[in-house]
């Protein structure tokens, strides 16, 4: 009978949907690994394409249907169109909420991975601040030389809040929903510790630089005021030298 073959073909259809609802839609999900993340936005794609691949079978069952009911008498008509009615907004919805929940675990997974790149790169700008702040840790030299350690470590210091908002924000997407939290906390805490840590020693060692840099000044102007006057002592000596004068007739501090 070609009734029951129909209505065995859209019963075996509306099980597949059914289990792919319960499967991949009406399950929790639980992702506190990025690797669990990742697998379910493979199984998430490989559930859709699936799902669009038996769009294929869903068309036949209407072509078959409609073959039917065009040739059966009109009594037998309306149960089975309501049936592949019934089956068709049930199949179009299951590709549309499986192609939507695939999008947004996708965007999940994205905003993971643009996460890592904006801690990547923070954390490689506080490199740079650690090997600064060893190579000022004992400057030698006079004012000028501690004068550019200074510039060079405020110049680095000079870094845009931007990458450090954008963590905070994709972190925060995140873990509002759930997602990768523990991890998360757990990067942001390192993180966040870290950058506090190089920022007060940061600020410590333009200080004990600026400090460096005066003590020097004060140095040369001292150095520069002595050689001043050995110079003119100098002149004095060579004077009372070429005059033969002898060092009892000279006032006390040139003797």
């Amino acid at each position: 009978d070609k009734t029951v073959s129909l209505r065995k073909d859209l019963s075996e259809m509306h099980e597949w949907i059914t289990q792919a609802e319960e499967e991949y839609l009406e399950r929790d999900f639980e992702y506190k690994t990025p690797d669990e993340l990742q697998k379910a936005v493979e199984e998430l794609k490989r559930a859709k394409e699936e799902a669009m691949q038996k769009e294929v079978k869903v068309k036949l069952i209407t072509d078959s249907v409609n073959n039917f009911i065009a040739k059966a008498p009109p009594a037998a008509h309306e149960a089975l169109k309501k049936e592949l009615d019934v089956l068709i907004t049930s199949y179009q919805q299951l590709c549309s909420r499986l192609n939507g929940k695939w999008k947004t675990l996708e965007e999940v997974w994205a905003c993971w991975r643009e996460l890592l790149s904006y801690l990547d790169a923070e954390n490689k700008w506080l490199n740079e601040i650690e090997l600064k702040l060893k190579a000022t840790e004992n400057v030698q030299g006079g004012a000028e030389e501690i004068s550019e350690s200074l510039d060079s470590l405020e110049r680095l210091m000079r870094h845009p809040e931007d990458n450090r908002n954008q963590i905070r924000e994709l972190a925060q997407t995140l873990t509002d929903g759930g997602i990768l939290d523990e991890l998360i906390n757990e990067k942001l805490e390192k993180f966040n510790t870290r950058w506090e840590e190089l920022q007060q020693q940061a600020v410590r060692r333009q200080k004990s630089l600026e400090q460096s840099i005066q003590s020097a000044q004060e140095t040369d102007k001292t150095l520069r005021l002595i050689q001043e006057s050995l110079a003119v002592i100098d002149k004095q000596l060579t004077a009372y030298t070429a005059d033969r004068v002898d060092a009892a007739q000279v006032p006390q501090e040139a003797q």
